[in-house]
């Protein structure tokens, strides 16, 4: 799989063979007398812009923290598009706990030349374990939601659908039609 910094750096490859390619940077023959250098206004806007271009990461408990603000923010919002009663509330409760990520952070990834020690029978046995507390995870988060599901009024189910309809597509977004549903829906009748 590649990164999201791969592409960037072949995009930023890609075009720039395309505008040399093109003659798009070719420049005329200075004329006598003038000098042939850029112009001291481009150099200092370029400068300026070089620190912008570096990206720092985020601290990985910053942007831990910085994810879970954002999820209360949304099952806030989700919460109260539903309007619901008071019967539901234990049913969104059991929904919102099993939706939460694993306690603790993120399971440590094994080092890449740790990894590369073991043998392939190894690795694959490792990859299915991890793949297994996926699925596990995966699946306590369908039955909830399944079970809340069950506990919405119809209207409710109807806001719900279209409340979480990209929830789906969270891993899948990039090159696949942007964050809006236009790839997956229906070609529209002529």
């Amino acid at each position: 799989m590649i990164s999201l910094r791969q592409r960037i750096v072949w995009a930023s490859l890609l075009g720039s063979a395309a505008l040399a390619s093109s003659g798009a940077f070719a420049q005329a023959p200075a004329a006598p007398g003038t000098s042939s250098s850029t112009p001291p206004a481009a150099v200092a806007q370029a400068e300026g812009s070089a620190p912008k271009a570096q990206h720092r990461r985020m601290d990985p408990a910053q942007r831990m923290e910085r994810m879970q603000e954002h999820r209360a923010k949304r099952l806030a919002a989700l919460k109260e598009k539903l309007k619901l009663n008071a019967g539901q509330e234990g049913a969104w409760t059991t929904f919102t706990a099993a939706s939460q990520p694993p306690a603790g952070a993120r399971p440590q990834r094994m080092d890449r030349a740790e990894f590369a020690k073991l043998t392939t029978p190894e690795r694959l046995e490792r990859m299915q374990a991890r793949q297994a507390e996926r699925s596990a995870r995966f699946a306590k988060r369908a039955e909830a939601t399944k079970a809340f599901y069950a506990a919405l009024t119809p209207e409710q189910q109807k806001t719900f659908d279209a409340e979480t309809v990209h929830a789906g597509m969270h891993g899948h977004r990039h090159g696949h039609g942007g964050h809006g549903g236009e790839h997956w829906a229906a070609p529209a009748k002529s």
